[in-house]
């Protein structure tokens, strides 16, 4: 192959948590397992392609062979287009070469997001071009969006400049839309059942019902509605758009995801709700922190708080300043971790029963806190676990003891921290024990963010072939993994 060949894989084969951590590990006999199984490739043609035997692969399935050649290695990534960082490599001479000339697709023919001005018509025009696209994706348009990278840096934060500024006021249009109030209270109450059950249960199943409502709410808008309605629309397309994001993320569709954000922080300023809009930019930082961009993060929070200081509430400043602590622990930085993560548990002890807050924010309570914050805990202990490692599961069995199950995605997360949490402190046995609860909390959600953690936990349980308790914790990660 040269380098502008495809590889035999689709990218959102190397997108899947199991295929990374057999990678991660060189655990070829996994590779080329989930290799004929997500990827479609026989064994003949991963040979041709790695320039290997048949009979080579064969002995390396089954396990009675390894690979240890780095030669081979490299055989390996070059010919199933493997990127280098996923087997320890450095970057391929192909890859560079391969993204010069076949760069990210970009969403049809719709303009850069930071080109669109800040203005509701254009915003109803993001909107309307977004779901029509998305609607219609099919399998071959999934896979490329897969691929597309979220964008950084100066290109992400520039664009977002608007939300500072006051909404454009348009000439009242000619005649109105005649949506009343009940059917703007219907509207709110879908747009909040998708919220939860996505919160619940993570994973995209019902995101093409989401992109269905918001196209409607898009198209009600373009009837220019009467002012209070209207105002009350942008703020449900707003909620819809932040909900078609998260389930884009964890779809694995980061660029995607990144786009419906940009559409609910619009939506929202349309809509005159600065609130919502923080909470926007505090998903998209926390996109950024699981992509290793805490610099970027930490920016947005900080716009964040910016545009909305002085209408915020309690639990949703708390919130803001998780996120702030999550970026500074991304950072390495303990001292202002620990003061964030103060100024939280402040204005979280400011909340009250009565306190008029959106019903959005109701989940961030005590045991949220305490969520979040063993997780960042978690993060400083895997450079640090002799000072972090035990706080980090007190604070995670906290949140753990005030929520269960039912809090789908969050108890999974919380699960699958405290069995990295006991394997950081050496205790073995105790992280098999918790995998296991991991696992099982794992399987009640279709969350891909979920499952990445798995694949994270999946290295700890490498190189304790004697502990059969801890080769069944692997395999119940691998199986449900490979599902």
């Amino acid at each position: 192959m040269d380098a502008t060949t495809p590889g035999p894989l689709a990218p959102d084969v190397l997108d899947r948590a199991d295929v990374r951590a057999a990678l991660a590990e060189h655990d070829f006999a996994a590779v080329f397992t989930l290799i004929k199984k997500w990827g479609g490739l026989s064994q003949n043609r991963i040979a041709s392609a790695c320039q290997l035997t048949p009979g080579k692969v064969s002995t390396i399935i089954s396990g009675s062979q390894r690979v240890t050649s780095f030669d081979v290695v490299r055989r390996i990534a070059d010919g199933l287009r493997i990127p280098g960082h996923m087997l320890g490599l450095a970057p391929r001479p192909w890859e560079h070469k391969q993204q010069t000339q076949h760069p990210p697709e970009s969403p049809g023919a719709r303009p850069a997001a930071g080109e669109v001005p800040w203005r509701p018509d254009a915003t109803l025009d993001l909107a309307a071009d977004l779901t029509r696209s998305d609607l219609v994706m099919d399998r071959r348009a999934i896979t490329r969006a897969l691929a597309g990278a979220a964008v950084t840096g100066a290109a992400l934060l520039d664009s977002l400049e608007g939300w500072l500024q006051p909404t454009a006021v348009l000439p009242a249009p000619a005649r109105r839309g005649r949506l009343g109030r009940r059917e703007t209270d219907e509207l709110e109450t879908t747009a909040s059942a998708f919220r939860q059950w996505d919160h619940q249960y993570g994973g995209g199943l019902r995101r093409k019902a989401v992109l269905g409502q918001l196209a409607e709410v898009a198209s009600a808008l373009d009837e220019h509605q009467v002012p209070e309605v209207e105002t009350r629309l942008y703020r449900i397309m707003a909620q819809l758009a932040g909900t078609a994001a998260t389930m884009a993320w964890d779809s694995g569709l980061h660029r995607r995801a990144q786009e419906y954000y940009r559409l609910a922080l619009r939506s929202a300023h349309a809509g005159a709700d600065p609130v919502f809009g923080a909470n926007v930019l505090a998903g998209m930082a926390r996109q950024m922190l699981y992509r290793d961009r805490p610099d970027d993060a930490l920016q947005l929070i900080q716009l964040a708080q910016e545009g909305a200081r002085d209408v915020i509430g309690p639990r949703v400043r708390a919130m803001l300043h998780t996120r702030e602590a999550w970026a500074y622990a991304a950072q390495g930085r303990t001292a202002g971790f620990q003061r964030a993560t103060a100024k939280a548990a402040e204005a979280l002890a400011d909340a009250t029963p009565n306190e008029e807050e959106p019903y959005w924010i109701a989940y961030f309570d005590e045991a949220e806190l305490a969520g979040v914050t063993g997780g960042r805990l978690l993060d400083l202990a895997r450079q640090d676990p002799r000072h972090h490692a035990e706080r980090a599961a007190d604070e995670i069995r906290t949140a753990l003891s005030s929520r269960g199950s039912e809090a789908g995605r969050s108890h999974a997360l919380d699960r699958i921290g405290l069995a990295e949490c006991r394997f950081l402190i050496g205790d073995v046995g105790g992280g098999a024990e918790e995998t296991h609860r991991a696992v099982a909390a794992a399987r009640l959600t279709q969350s891909g963010r979920v499952r990445a953690q798995l694949g994270q936990l999946y290295p700890y349980t490498v190189g304790h072939q004697a502990s059969r308790s801890v080769r069944e914790a692997r395999d119940s990660i691998r199986d449900l993994l490979s599902s």
